[in-house]
């Protein structure tokens, strides 16, 4: 996909901050940094060159902010000044997407992207010490051309081992002018398939142990709006982003409050309401 989106491209500066601080005198609460790969910003602040950690430092000073997501992060860019952003800026999420796309160093080599599964497990490790209840999760490619039975076992393998919360899976599908659509690709859709099955699964239960460990739990979430379920309760979003639906009044929308973890059902947490908090 690099070779066929063109160049990065960062915003300048001051129309972040500019944006951002608008949003914050309309009443916003929480706001994402979106782009591809977000964590590759660079931009002159005072002067001086400085990188994507230094930029969430800024928006963190913004005292109407009182969350901050960003997505999607590369492992390439994923510096130490960036991890300990999460250990010192109360305002950051505690929640890392951060794509790994495959456990195999075979096939990381082939995507070209520019780590090992040792780097990338590196990463995690260093970031479960600064923020040791941070929520990770991530992107895998199952059947990249030529992608063997010990390669996917290595997936398996690094996806159980860093015990992902809810990631995406995906099979791999040619895009005309990646030098990857010029490979061979000997392994049958079927096997492909049955793989991404198994991927899944594994995944699935692991983010379904999470959402099992947080019953019980106090989490500060933000009310988002109606439950798509049901409209007569809510739905809030939880620091390590998941969706919590509660009984509650359309007052407490827009705004942080506390709610005790009830129930993990498929996709979702059941919560009851402790008290408002802004």
């Amino acid at each position: 996909v690099p070779y066929t989106r063109g160049p990065e491209i960062s915003r300048p500066f001051d129309d972040v901050i500019a944006e951002i601080a608008g949003l914050a005198a309309q009443g916003v609460k929480e706001v994402t940094l979106l782009g591809q790969n977000v964590n590759a910003w660079r931009g002159e602040i005072d002067g001086s060159a400085q990188d994507f950690a230094e930029l969430l430092f800024y928006v963190n000073e913004i005292q109407a902010i009182e969350r901050i997501r960003y997505t999607t992060s590369h492992p390439r860019e994923f510096t130490q000044r960036l991890i300990d952003a999460h250990a010192e800026l109360p305002a950051l999420a505690s929640h890392v997407h951060l794509p790994v796309q495959s456990g195999s160093d075979r096939v990381l080599a082939a995507m070209k992207r520019g780590y090992t599964s040792l780097e990338y497990r590196a990463i995690i490790r260093r970031l479960r010490k600064a923020k040791p209840e941070i929520s990770i999760s991530s992107d895998f490619i199952v059947g990249f051309p030529g992608e063997s039975e010990a390669d996917f076992e290595a997936t398996l393998a690094l996806a159980r081992d860093l015990r992902f919360d809810g990631s995406y899976s995906f099979l791999y599908s040619p895009r005309p002018g990646t030098p990857a659509a010029e490979l061979a690709d000997p392994v049958p859709q079927a096997q492909k398939l049955e793989r991404l099955q198994r991927l899944q699964a594994q995944l699935e239960a692991q983010a379904r142990a999470v959402g099992e460990a947080m019953v019980g739990t106090v989490q500060q979430v933000l009310v988002e709006g109606p439950s798509k379920r049901n409209p007569a309760e809510l739905a809030a979003r939880t620091g390590n982003n998941r969706t919590v639906n509660f009984p509650g009044c359309g007052e407490l929308v827009h705004g942080f409050t506390n709610l005790r973890i009830t129930e993990a059902r498929h996709h979702s947490l059941r919560g009851e309401l402790l008290n408002a908090i802004r």
